[in-house]
């Protein structure tokens, strides 16, 4: 095997170095070290501008609905559809269902007389678990269903359950539906939030990218854009929780959508999207006009914060 030495920058806290999507693909075909000195590639996200100090090359991640800077990356993995050369389109769903090890279950449906069972045990009807006060879409939704039937909230945001829950997926495992809002509607912007409900074997009734039906089947989840109103939606939800087999049969379709390819396919693809940046001879955005103009304004950017956080005070 191949050595091949690089860090991970300005990731979400609880991000481990050593066991992450990227890592763990690269991990199969090369020695990968991590080198905080002096990377090959520094992979790098958008909580922070540690990323600025390295000038190898650069590839950008977010699972935020941000858009990458690609005057500061040599490549980008983000939820966007675009057809740049550099950018391959990777949403938070996808970076999550191979960090929780997810996709044998949800690739492998069971028979339905084990889906029958499954349903038989879900015996409360709605819940949710967030901790963004600022969705407000998603709040009116809780407060609008909780009118008509009891939705509990296990979150920070509106508990009614008597705290925080400790587990978050072993909480909606006795529920039917899961809302499944997106904190922000954006095309492609797909986040774990659908998922946990599919891989508990719930529905998720689902707001945010108006295009997740290229990534998951119609028939496994509630849409909310494909209501006229929240009344009719709200009538669809009654309509499952007292027909048995209705739910039944949601929770027994395959996940994902029919033209979605196969993960292990998409993986191979993903792996040779950064094997054409480490073979790139050219040298690294760091080292170029761009990224010197590149990190002059975030330099300028972080000069006129601090500047005005003195004033402030």
């Amino acid at each position: 095997m191949e050595d091949i030495k690089i860090d991970f920058v300005d990731f979400w806290p609880d991000l481990i170095k050593t066991n992450n999507f990227f890592y763990n693909l690269l991990s199969e075909f090369y020695r990968v070290v991590i080198d905080t000195a002096n990377p090959d590639l520094v992979f790098y996200s958008c909580f922070g501008y540690d990323h600025l100090k390295y000038n190898c090359k650069r590839i950008f991640y977010t699972g935020e609905n941000i858009r990458p800077n690609f005057s500061g990356c040599d490549f980008a993995f983000s939820f966007d559809f675009n057809n740049k050369k550099n950018h391959y389109r990777l949403p938070l769903y996808l970076f999550y269902i191979d960090d929780h090890k997810m996709i044998n279950k949800l690739e492998n449906l069971k028979v339905k007389e084990e889906y029958r069972e499954i349903w038989s045990k879900k015996t409360k009807f709605c819940c949710m678990v967030v901790s963004n006060p600022k969705a407000i879409k998603r709040i009116e939704f809780f407060n609008t269903l909780s009118k008509i039937k009891r939705v509990d909230s296990g979150g920070a945001v509106l508990n009614n359950v008597g705290g925080r829950v400790k587990d978050k997926m072993e909480f909606i495992n006795d529920y039917k539906f899961v809302i499944s809002f997106e904190n922000e509607s954006q095309d492609g912007y797909t986040t774990e939030k659908i998922l946990e409900p599919i891989f508990k074997d719930c529905i998720p009734i689902y707001w945010g990218n108006k295009w997740v039906h290229e990534d998951f089947n119609p028939a496994r989840f509630i849409n909310y854009h494909d209501f006229n109103s929240e009344e009719e939606l709200i009538q669809k939800l009654i309509e499952i929780d007292q027909n048995f087999d209705l739910g039944v049969d949601m929770i027994s379709q395959a996940v994902f959508a029919t033209e979605k390819q196969d993960w292990n396919i998409e993986r191979k693809h993903i792996l040779l999207m950064i094997e054409s940046v480490l073979k790139l001879k050219k040298k690294p955005i760091a080292k170029t006009f761009t990224g010197n103009f590149y990190y002059l304004k975030i330099k300028l950017k972080s000069v006129k914060k601090k500047l005005k956080n003195t004033l402030v005070k």
